[in-house]
């Protein structure tokens, strides 16, 4: 089993968003923060190359048209996320190579050879992306996201035209694992487990990659920013459900100590590099 860390780029948000914890709306979505005082963060994704032959891309980071000379453009992300509110709540840039599909290529990998591609959420900075690699086989998210998606306020959150011209597939749970006892195993034989991780959205998963030899990596998304969440169990400032939230971030924590963990993966972790994990 092999698993590829790719940086796709940078989102600029509020503190208060990824480790505000119990703070207000405001505060989270950057309001009261000044601009000098607001964090620049890596945007992660993660190609699995399963042994048995099959490639699952998770999440799709930004789109290159965000961010077109690869730098931060305000006109051009607007345009991308289809909105000027969600622009100030995270700002992003791209620079040139690394948008997902540009760093596929670059390894020859083209979209249509890509098995699944899995998102595990469908927030900007992971699904803005998705045009990029819309010729994929099959691309998946939680039935329960998508109606959260469709259903959430305020309706600045999320932009359908993110996915509207994709394939885009919802998956009912199958399984039990988790903190939600709502999973879904999606080869069958336990090795890639999407495990509803619910508090920031509704259908968040984290996706468990087990080896054949019992080890695994967690791969958590947005149910924690970085390390410090599950260590310190801070919250994020955005949630849908903060008492779910907790509960999810309770069972990385514990994941994250179980004796065959190799290690959990945040989607905006500064400390994280890009690098290949065999297992």
């Amino acid at each position: 089993m092999k698993l590829s860390i790719f940086r796709t780029g940078e989102v600029c948000v509020s503190p208060y968003l990824p480790f505000g914890g119990d703070c207000n709306l405001l505060q989270a979505i950057g309001l009261t923060t000044l601009p000098k005082n607001r964090l620049w963060l890596p945007v992660f994704c993660y190609l699995i190359e399963h042994d048995n032959g099959q490639r699952v891309l998770v999440d799709t980071g930004w789109h290159r048209l965000m961010s077109p000379d690869g730098v931060s453009d305000w006109r051009a992300q607007v345009r991308s996320l289809g909105s000027l509110p969600l622009f100030f709540v995270n700002q992003g840039r791209l620079p040139q190579g690394q948008a997902i599909d540009e760093q596929l290529t670059e390894r020859g990998i083209k979209p249509e050879e890509l098995d699944y591609v899995v998102l595990t959420h469908l927030d900007c900075d992971h699904a803005n992306g998705l045009q990029g690699v819309a010729k994929a086989k099959k691309i998946l998210c939680s039935a329960d996201e998508l109606h959260f998606a469709q259903t959430s306020r305020p309706r600045t959150r999320y932009q359908s035209i993110w996915w509207k011209d994709t394939p885009l597939q919802t998956f009912d749970w199958n399984c039990t694992d988790g903190p939600a006892g709502k999973s879904y195993d999606l080869f069958g034989d336990g090795s890639v487990l999407l495990i509803n991780i619910p508090g920031h959205s509704a259908g968040q998963v984290a996706v468990k990659i087990t080896g054949k030899d019992g080890k695994f990596v967690l791969l958590c998304a947005d149910g924690g920013y970085a390390e410090k969440s599950w260590k310190e169990m801070i919250t994020s400032g955005i949630s849908a459900d903060k008492t779910a939230q907790r509960r999810s971030l309770e069972w990385i924590k514990a994941q994250s100590e179980a004796p065959r963990c190799l290690c959990v993966l945040a989607s905006h972790d500064s400390a994280v590099q890009p690098k290949t994990i065999e297992f």
